[in-house]
Formats: structure tokens, C-alpha cells, sequence
């Protein structure tokens, strides 16, 4: 009688023995193929795996919640991680929405951070290469953070089966992490102590390529509202009566973009005014200022100090008050560790660029066009091991600085962004979802799997990491920069969510 062989099975067997021959004979990696990483690659490769996590992305995109409010995505999240056995704390750090997700126990403990939270201003409709919204003004993934989150949840659950296959030791823990788009969460993780017992971070984010990079990269911040109070009065009958708290708010903006002349070439510095007045014939009595304050690690305390002498100035000059000086968050430079790097960047080329098909290359192609960029398609290949510039002139802002101050971390990029989009724009939203989203996302789950094996197997790497951490923390030790008191800002995004959740609920992709 033949033995009958489930067709799963033979798919995985097929899979396997796939992998372990072209792995293996991959030119530019000296990564071998030990049997726990073929295990991750080869759960990874399935095809239903692939699809399940895709979807997840894809449903997190289309919930596109604001930071603190990511009330749906993390509880998908949550959910997945908890029906493949991982144990979940909830609601951590005064955040509603902050979790981490923990498999195994002892040392060594490896971490994996997760960001799901969506950006304002952004909705669009998927692979559609022509601005079009699906919700006029509603927020959307300008920054890939479904397809983070998403591939954070898949790796971890991959090295959990292969430590559960071959008797790994350790823990491996998924720290979900809200707000990463108003630079909030980490700084009160670490406060917290959630990341007190880990030896290591690894990092991701979304990007046009497929690569990563050591030494202290992007800029500190300090995100900071400044309210002014005054007084109201008839705006044509009499003006002399009231306070414009209007006028102080431009009187400071003003002021600090006089100041932009004296600030050291690496800051950046912008603004929104959230409240003006609701009527010019009436004196506003309330009004608010929200900054992004962005410099170097050593030069950020020194900025934060000189805007808020120019709101202070402006108080007087207006004849108002300087009512409340609120920091919504506050972080520090990435200070990405080389070996670790070194060590990502060899099982990003064990990985590979995925194959792209003829239609997501025309995609990306149209979206080009459409931007005016080079109709190049898809990444064809991997990028370099990414060094320090020699000069830093400023540049973007992540959270996740906090953690590399306190753990050795770096961060492996992922290809989930048409070449030619552009960040924080309809662009990227539009191809964030779908097939060449799913194979980007998995690319970088299984970069971020096979490195975390290589943590919880061979110590050597770890130590050779943990070594070059002890001698950065010496020159650089931590000191949060968020003031004494300071809370996670709930509100933040509420109202917002409140007017443009009823309108999103029916492009919702539930799973």
C-alpha cells in the first residue's frame, strides 16, 4: 500500500530542500545554513504564511489609526501573537495601546520592536498611482508602519518555532510600540524599565531597499506645544480691550525664525497652529503652537531652551500669558551598533531581494512616472552596509533612539516602499498594501528571524555586540530628556480619530 503524503507536508519538504541548496550557495554571504534558520526560512516561504501576515498588513493599513489610538491594529497584533503561544501584557506605560509579547524564558533576552500607527492627512487608495483618497482628510500608512508591525509579529513567531523545534534557550519578546509618528512611545517604554532585562534590540522600518547601517544617525527631538492665554474683545468696537493670544503665538514664530540664523547647521525646526480664534471679530483669548525641535544629542537641550525664551518674550511683548509649556515627547539620536549591523547585514544577503513580478514592477513604474522620478521598478538588489556620514546635517527622527542609548540595537530596512515614493505622502500609502508590500514585509521578517537566531545561538556575536555597547555607553550614557512629570499625551489624536473613524469603517479589511 502507498503511503499517502499530505500535500503541506510535500510543499514544506520541497520548500526545505529549496532553501538549503540555494542558501547554501549564495555567493556573497559566509552566513551558514544552520538547521534553525532553515527552519524560520522555510516556515516563512510557505505560501499560506505569506498570505496570512499580508493580510494582517493589509487590514492594519486600512484601520490607519493614529498614534495612541491604534486601538484595532494592536489588538490584531495582539491577537495573533497570543494564538501562537506567546504570553502579552497589555497597556503598558500609561498607553492603552502599548504591549509586549514574550515566548521562552532566561537569557539571552532578545528584543524586536513594532510600530502600527498611521499618519494624518494621508488616506489613498491602494496600488492606485494617481493621488485619489479613499476618505477625503483621514489619516493612512505614509510611513509603512503596517507592514512593521506586521513582519515584527511574523519573525517573532518564526524564531518561537524554531526554538521550540530545537530546544533553544532564551526569550524573545515583541514590544509593541505606539505613536512612533509623534515620537512618543519608547522614551516612556524604557521609563517604564520594559526594556531593563534585554541584551539586545533589533530595530526595522520600511524603505525603497534592503539594507542597514551603524554610528549615530537621524536627530534628537523635542516635540513641545506652547499655549498663551489673553483676553477677548469686540475686534472692531474694542480692540484695545482685548490680549490677542493669537499674536503671541506668531509674535514667537517670529521670533524663532529669526532665531534659525544662530542655530548650528543640524537642526531642523517646524510648526502647526493648533488653535487661533474661532472668529477675526473677536479677540482670541487661547491659542497654541506645536513644534518639532530637532537637533543633535548635545545641541538639542541648548535649542529647546533658546524657543522657549522666544515664547516667553512673546507673552509680554502681547501683553498674555505664556500659559502652559506641554512636551508631548522628547528623544534622542540612533546610535546604532556596527556588530550588530554587520551581523543583519549578512542575513540580509542571505535573504535576498524578492522576485518581483512583471505587474508589480509596472506598478512601481506607473507611481514613478507620476512623481516624476526614474521609471526603474522594483529594487533589483540589496544595498550596502550603511557607514556614518562624515558630517551630520540633520535629517528624520525615530523614537527607537531612547532604546539604542540603553541596549545595543540596530535597524534592518526592508523593501516595502516603491523606489521613487516619497515619505509621509500619499505615494508611499498607495503602495504599502498588496503582493509586493506581503513579499517586502517577509523579507524583512526573515532578516530580522535569521538575526535572531544567530543572538540566541551564538554567543561569541552576542558578546562581541554586548562588548562594543559597554565601551559606546561610557561616551554616551543615558539620560532621558523627557522632564519630571511628563505623561504620554492620550488626547493627542482623539478628536481626530473620533471625525474620521465612522468614515473609514467601510473600507475596513477585518480578519
Amino acid at each position: 500500500m502507498k503511503a499517502v503524503i499530505s500535500s503541506k507536508w510535500f510543499v514544506t519538504l520541497i520548500l526545505c530542500l529549496f532553501l538549503a541548496g540555494f542558501l547554501y550557495g549564495q555567493e556573497n554571504s559566509d552566513t551558514s545554513l544552520s538547521k534553525e534558520k532553515q527552519c524560520i526560512l522555510v516556515y516563512l516561504s510557505q505560501p499560506d504564511v505569506v498570505e496570512k501576515f499580508g493580510k494582517i498588513s493589509d487590514a492594519i493599513w486600512s484601520y490607519a489609526e493614529l498614534g495612541l489610538q491604534e486601538f484595532k491594529s494592536s489588538a490584531l497584533l495582539i491577537k495573533t501573537l497570543e494564538a501562537e503561544g506567546f504570553s502579552v501584557e497589555k497597556g503598558l506605560a500609561g498607553m492603552p495601546t502599548c504591549f509586549v509579547a514574550t515566548y521562552g524564558s532566561g537569557k539571552p533576552v532578545v528584543g524586536i520592536l513594532g510600530e502600527y500607527d498611521a499618519l494624518p492627512m494621508l488616506s489613498q487608495k491602494a496600488r492606485h498611482p494617481k493621488q485619489e483618497p479613499l476618505v477625503e482628510g483621514a489619516p493612512g500608512h505614509g510611513c509603512g508602519h503596517n507592514l512593521m508591525g506586521t513582519a515584527v509579529s511574523a519573525a517573532a513567531i518564526a524564531v518561537k518555532k524554531a526554538m521550540e523545534t530545537h530546544d533553544i534557550k532564551g526569550t524573545i519578546k515583541v514590544f509593541g510600540s505606539p505613536a512612533e509618528e509623534i515620537l512618543v512611545s519608547r522614551p516612556y517604554m524604557v521609563k517604564a524599565g520594559l526594556f531593563d532585562d534585554v541584551d539586545v534590540v533589533i530595530n526595522n522600518h520600511t524603505s525603497s531597499g534592503f539594507s542597514t547601517s551603524y554610528g549615530v544617525r537621524g536627530s534628537a527631538v523635542y516635540s513641545v506645544i506652547y499655549s498663551f492665554t489673553g483676553k477677548t474683545a469686540h475686534s472692531a468696537a474694542a480692540p484695545w480691550s482685548g490680549r490677542s493670544a493669537l499674536d503671541a503665538v506668531e509674535i514667537m514664530n517670529v521670533s524663532t525664525n529669526y532665531l534659525r540664523e544662530h542655530l548650528h547647521y543640524a537642526y531642523r525646526m517646524h510648526y502647526v497652529i493648533l488653535e487661533g480664534g474661532e472668529a477675526p471679530n473677536v479677540v482670541p483669548d487661547q491659542a497654541s503652537v506645536w513644534y518639532f525641535l530637532r537637533n543633535t544629542d548635545e545641541q538639542m537641550e541648548d535649542m529647546y531652551e533658546r524657543v522657549l525664551n522666544c515664547a516667553k518674550g512673546a507673552a509680554p511683548a502681547t501683553g498674555t500669558e505664556l500659559s502652559d509649556v506641554r512636551v508631548i515627547a522628547a528623544v534622542h539620536q540612533s546610535h546604532a551598533n556596527k556588530a550588530l549591523a554587520e551581523l543583519m547585514y549578512k542575513n540580509i544577503k542571505l535573504v535576498g531581494m524578492p522576485e518581483w513580478t512583471q505587474e508589480e514592477h509596472e506598478f512601481a513604474k506607473a507611481l514613478q512616472k507620476e512623481l516624476g522620478r526614474a521609471e526603474k521598478g522594483m529594487p533589483k538588489e540589496v544595498g550596502t552596509l550603511g557607514k556614518p556620514a562624515a558630517v551630520f546635517t540633520g535629517g528624520a527622527s525615530s523614537d527607537h533612539g531612547d532604546v539604542t542609548l540603553i541596549a545595543p540595537t540596530a535597524t534592518i530596512r526592508f523593501p516595502g516602499i516603491v523606489p521613487g515614493a516619497i515619505g509621509h505622502h500619499w505615494s508611499t500609502v498607495a503602495g504599502n498594501y498588496g503582493s509586493s508590500a506581503w513579499k517586502g514585509l517577509n523579507a524583512g521578517a526573515k532578516a530580522m528571524a535569521a538575526t535572531a537566531i544567530d543572538l540566541l545561538t551564538l554567543p561569541d556575536e552576542l558578546q562581541k555586540i554586548r562588548e562594543e555597547f559597554e565601551e559606546h555607553s561610557k561616551q554616551h550614557p543615558y539620560k532621558s530628556f523627557l522632564p519630571e512629570g511628563t505623561q504620554p499625551p492620550l488626547d493627542i489624536n482623539e478628536e481626530l480619530m473620533k471625525k474620521y473613524r465612522p468614515l473609514m469603517e467601510k473600507y475596513y479589511s477585518d480578519m
